[in-house]
């Protein structure tokens, strides 16, 4: 996709530092908003016990991942913590020519590369209430998911560093109340579906107020 070209979804996109809730985020607003439809990233990390293949994630080898970058199919891709990432523009592009929003949940590195390429996206930025609620967090995950603890004092080494690419967004919301954040969250989508840059039929209803 390019800045050139008019599509009808907004690509939504949730970031924040590992355990601030963008996940959970991504599932309520699902479900309460039946516009939106998700990029279902593609990635070579081993599934969680929660997590299905092809709904979650799509799991892949690092040997298929790779065959994807050099074919050119991803959208976007980054390598985050020893894991790859990627989204695949074919499901992306027919997504929005079916008139969906599609949100990602994806790392600041892929909002980077989605943002220098479209014009019609909207990101959003997480913060956790505090830096303790996101190493409690994160514990919680390694019991669940028989995560090591060295994963765990990794993705607290990268706090700060993910926490600095806030200013890369159009929004920041705390996710200190969970109904809250949702909520404050549906009321941005809701505004800027309503940008004139975002109503596809407004010039026409101008010029025929005029003629």
């Amino acid at each position: 996709m390019t800045k050139n070209r008019e599509t009808k979804g907004i690509l939504i996109v949730i970031s924040s530092p590992s355990g601030a809730g963008k996940t959970s985020i991504c599932k309520e607003l699902l479900k309460l908003d039946r516009k939106i439809m998700p990029s279902i990233s593609v990635t070579t990390r081993k599934p969680r016990n929660n997590e299905t293949d092809g709904v979650d994630y799509i799991f892949v080898s690092d040997d298929d991942f790779n065959e994807q970058i050099s074919k050119g199919n991803f959208l976007e891709y980054a390598n985050v913590f020893s894991n790859k990432y990627g989204t695949l523009a074919s499901t992306t592009e027919k997504l929005l020519s079916d008139n969906y929003d599609v949100l990602f949940d994806i790392d600041w590195q892929g909002t980077q590369q989605l943002s220098q390429n479209n014009n019609n996206i909207l990101t959003i930025f997480i913060l956790p209430p505090n830096k303790a609620e996101i190493e409690r967090r994160l514990k919680k995950r390694e019991t669940e998911n028989s995560e090591s603890i060295n994963i765990v004092n990794e993705r607290m080494s990268k706090f700060e560093d993910e926490l600095s690419h806030w200013k890369e967004y159009d929004y920041v919301v705390t996710n200190d109340d969970f109904e809250k954040c949702i909520s404050e969250i549906l009321n941005i989508i809701s505004a800027e579906r309503k940008k004139r840059t975002r109503q596809k039929t407004l010039f026409t209803k101008i010029r025929n107020l005029t003629e």
